[in-house]
């Protein structure tokens, strides 16, 4: 078992950014928001920021080897990590931290499958081992992270239940639904889908799963994806399920969908804030009693 793990944690949190003012952010949290990137915002109790939260996650679940990629030009990730570690903190998770860097003629980062790439890149030793990947602002539950640590497939995606997020309607509507082969192999992905691209998702049951961004790969099949990926022609980055989407094409039956029906607490904009430190305060301390 490869318990290796990359958190996507070097965006440049544009979205949050435009909603520092939102209803329910408090002003400690606001002035936050315009100097760090949202994983690092202190919504827990104690001004733990949310990573800690899904670190917790990540140790109990049976990880080990955590790979952080940074921001270009923020390093309150690394020295806080650091930090914690010399103290004590998350005795069981080693940390490695690698920088995506931005390329001169951009503002911002080129994207999940460009961080993927210099992750990859920066971790030779991985040739040959799986490994999970995931966003640094969803607190992916302990259960959900163990399900793909101990699946046996190639590689795999958390298939969650889209009736089963508690979401507004409208928020989910944008969410990539997934399409599967009769054996649950992963075949297509489909962004904001139109209400025939729904329909046809169905199962047999009217379940509609979709991807909130949590897979687990072989280092030596996704790498040649994601390195030649284009960018996407609108948003100008390269993102992960377009690689994905090349790569099950090209390869059939090389990601399988792991059901699973449950909420994914999420932190993309300051409208979540409100929703999240109620969370971590009433519900996170009881589900790891």
């Amino acid at each position: 078992m490869d318990r290796n793990i990359i958190i996507l944690a070097g965006g440049a949190s544009s979205r949050m950014k435009k909603s520092a003012s939102a209803a329910g952010v408090d002003e400690t949290i606001a002035r936050e928001i315009e100097r760090k990137t949202k994983a690092m915002l202190s919504v827990g109790q104690g001004g733990r920021p949310f990573l800690d939260f899904l670190l917790f996650n990540i140790e109990q679940a049976g990880y080990r080897q955590v790979v952080i990629i940074v921001g270009d030009h923020d390093d309150s990730i690394r020295s806080y990590y650091e930090h914690e570690q010399k103290a004590g903190s998350f005795p069981h998770l080693t940390f490695k931290f690698v920088t995506q860097k931005i390329p001169t003629e951009r503002q911002k980062p080129l994207g999940t499958a460009d961080a993927v790439v210099q992750a990859l890149h920066a971790l030779p030793e991985w040739r040959g081992q799986q490994f999970t990947v995931c966003n640094a602002d969803n607190l992916y539950s302990v259960a959900a992270l163990r399900l793909l640590l101990e699946d046996s497939h190639e590689g795999a995606v958390i298939d969650y239940e889209r009736s089963a997020l508690s979401f507004p309607e409208e928020r989910i509507s944008q969410f990539a639904i997934t399409m599967k082969d009769e054996s649950g192999f992963l075949s297509d992905i489909i962004e904001k889908p139109s209400l025939d691209e729904l329909a046809r998702a169905k199962d047999a049951s009217g379940r509609i799963g979709v991807s909130m961004n949590i897979w687990r790969f072989t280092y030596d099949r996704i790498l040649p994806f994601v390195e030649r990926l284009p960018l996407h022609p609108v948003r100008q980055e390269k993102e992960l399920p377009l690689a994905v989407k090349a790569m099950v094409t090209e390869y059939p039956r090389s990601v399988f969908a792991i059901p699973l029906a449950e909420h994914v607490i999420d932190l993309t904009s300051g409208e979540d804030i409100p929703a999240v430190q109620k969370y971590l305060r009433d519900e996170f301390q009881s589900t790891h009693r």
